[in-house]
């Protein structure tokens, strides 16, 4: 088996239009959630998001009639892949063949579908764009990167739900160590801040009605009343060890283990016992040759709906054991970016590496008031100095989609 490493990252977020902005906007505490811009919210009960700010595709390599055939989605993984693709230098060091990606999104161009269905409601059907469903599909995002660097190897997104980018990164890893490809870009974008997505989500009772921005989202707090929505994309480049050191690649983390499983429960609400997530923990652990020694920090998924936040509690508890499950390290960083759905998992994975290689922990910035049934450590408020070199990104998704990766340090 390859040993897989990461050679590149990129992010799109609300702290940060890059890694470096992102991270020390992370730990420094600050929150990205704000009120929303982009449409008229008077008649909306939640009136917060965590918007991308002072985006522009043209500082990321697209021309300005590039970025107009894409949708919002396929923009912010193009900026996110410019990014890892630039850091890792593996242009023209890589056969075409032997790249691939898997670049995917939770929804897609939902912004594409809302206009082109207003055009068809309004003003009837040949007034919708022909580039209606080019630019809406989800696996557009992947198309667009596999043309931009020439990757001719499987381009194969994955679609999950929340937990899309992480089984993205996994299925990539996968590819590479079992040696059917030599690198792959990968991730998720979402860019689902819409009045369809705002009212649809508030409709099924999964978004929080708080509409100050650091008392909306609170992973784990006993006051928390459900997620707030985010977008973004997270890019990386993953790459097979060997082929990375030949090239004298810089070694940002190495991707060691991978879990993935399905609840099989309900729709949008967790196994109660959570039977499915603690699985996936233990899957990935147990690829990662991990001995039941070595201190953890965690990313939890941590979205701050009632259920999800006991249940993943519990979930960690079982896989661990829980004197473990104890002195592991914990944060959610949703309460500084939202959720960004199907880019999630990769900014928290993206969070994950930062947070290994610097040593520093990056906060649950809004725990104030924990909740008895979330009792582990979830580094409250403040970054936390401390080196761990092994690292969780837990993500977990509607129709109860399980995925984890365990990362190490890079060197």
């Amino acid at each position: 088996m390859n040993r897989v490493a990461v050679t590149g990252m990129g992010i799109i977020s609300p702290l940060g239009n890059d890694v470096g902005s992102f991270w020390q906007a992370l730990i420094s505490g600050a929150c990205g959630i704000g009120p929303i811009t982009r449409f008229d919210v008077a008649a909306y009960k939640v009136r917060i998001a965590g918007e991308v700010k002072g985006f522009d595709p043209t500082q990321f390599g697209m021309e300005v009639a590039d970025a107009r055939r894409m949708d919002l989605f396929s923009q912010y993984a193009m900026a996110a892949a410019h990014q890892a693709m630039n850091e890792s230098g593996l242009a023209g060091q890589v056969a075409p063949e032997r790249l691939g990606v898997n670049l995917s999104s939770g929804i897609g161009g939902i912004e594409t579908m809302f206009r082109e269905s207003e055009k068809l409601l309004t003003r009837g059907p040949n007034r919708v764009s022909p580039l209606c469903i080019p630019t809406m599909i989800g696996n557009m995002a992947a198309g667009n990167a596999a043309i931009r660097y020439n990757a001719q190897g499987a381009c194969v997104p994955v679609i999950t739900a929340c937990a899309t980018s992480t089984h993205s990164v996994g299925e990539a890893y996968r590819m590479i160590r079992h040696g059917y490809l030599d690198a792959m870009i990968t991730g998720g974008s979402e860019a689902s801040v819409t009045p369809i997505a705002i009212a649809g989500f508030t409709s099924c009772m999964a978004l929080s009605e708080v509409n100050e921005p650091l008392a909306s989202s609170l992973p784990f707090d006993k006051n928390r009343k459900g997620f707030v929505l985010g977008e973004g994309a997270a890019v990386l480049v993953l790459e097979n060890y060997d082929h990375a050191v030949a090239r004298g690649a810089k070694i940002l983390g190495e991707v060691v283990g991978y879990g993935a499983t399905c609840d099989a429960f309900h729709i949008t609400a967790p196994h109660p016992e959570g039977d499915g997530a603690a699985r996936a923990i233990r899957l990935a652990l147990g690829e990662a040759g991990d001995d039941g020694r070595e201190s953890l920090y965690i990313n939890a998924h941590g979205t701050g709906t009632p259920l999800n936040d006991k249940t993943e509690t519990l979930a960690i508890k079982r896989a661990l054991g829980e004197e473990r499950a104890r002195q592991a390290a914990i944060s959610s960083i949703k309460g500084a970016t939202g959720h960004m759905l199907g880019a999630a998992g990769g900014a928290e994975l993206i969070a994950t590496l930062m947070a290994l290689q610097e040593g520093l922990l990056p906060p649950t910035i809004p725990l104030s008031a924990p909740d008895p049934e979330c009792d582990l450590d979830y580094v409250p408020k403040l970054a936390r100095q401390d080196e761990r070199q092994l690292g969780l990104s837990i993500s977990l998704g509607f129709g109860g989609h399980n995925g984890v990766l365990a990362v190490r340090r890079g060197r």
